[in-house]
Formats: structure tokens, C-alpha cells, sequence
């Protein structure tokens, strides 16, 4: 049985509403243009950096590089530097980060579906 949407704002297991909620920090840096469309780029799989770069169409490197820094210190990614030259680094979910990434597609899928009809409301 599926839960009313009511239900569901209502017993949300932090108090994302409330202005020191921690949760708000990770809703922010999940939400955010760059980290949503990293999470959906890493979603199939382990990825470079330059790769993952070309996957995320228009995100200069120092962006992708800040996010990927705070996506990383918010235990969603995880970095893996190999001791090779030319340097190289791999890029992953862990498994919070797969969790949340199956959420995150979720909505994107819906987006992708809905497109049209958005769009229509828009004009």
C-alpha cells in the first residue's frame, strides 16, 4: 500500500523544514544542479575524472572537482587515486551514494516523462 503524500511529509525522519537541521546541507548538495547530474553520470558505474567530465556536459573542472570534493565528504562518492603516471583517479557511489542515486534517477525519469506536458504549462 502506498503511503499518502501526506503521510510522507509528515513523518520525515529529520526536520529538514527547520533552519539547523543538518539534513539540509546533504538535501543542498544532492539538489544542486552539478551534484544530481554527477550522481546520475556515476549512477552505472566508475568513471575518471575526464570522463566523467565529458559524461556532464557544460561543468567546468573546478566545478566538478568542488562537488565531486563535497559529494565525497558527504560519504555519496568515493575517490580512488592510483599510483601510476599519469595520475588517475576513479570515481564511484558508495553504497549511500547508490541508494540515493536509484531516488535521484527516479526523479529524472519522471522529468524526462512529464517533459511535454511541463513544457505546455510553461507557455
Amino acid at each position: 500500500m502506498h503511503k499518502s503524500l501526506n503521510e510522507i511529509a509528515q513523518h520525515l525522519p529529520a526536520n529538514v523544514l527547520a533552519e539547523d537541521c543538518p539534513s539540509r546541507a546533504i538535501l543542498q548538495h544532492v539538489t544542486s544542479r552539478w551534484g544530481t547530474l554527477i550522481l546520475i553520470a556515476l549512477a552505472p558505474g566508475t568513471l575518471r575524472f575526464a570522463e566523467l567530465r565529458r559524461r556532464v556536459q557544460g561543468i567546468s573542472e573546478r566545478m566538478l572537482a568542488q562537488t565531486l570534493q563535497v559529494l565525497e565528504s558527504d560519504h555519496l562518492v568515493i575517490r580512488t587515486a592510483h599510483e601510476v603516471v599519469p595520475p588517475h583517479v576513479d570515481y564511484a557511489l558508495t553504497p549511500l551514494g547508490a541508494e540515493l542515486a536509484v531516488r535521484v534517477l527516479s526523479l529524472a525519469h519522471w522529468i524526462e516523462e512529464n517533459l511535454p506536458a511541463l513544457q505546455e504549462a510553461q507557455t
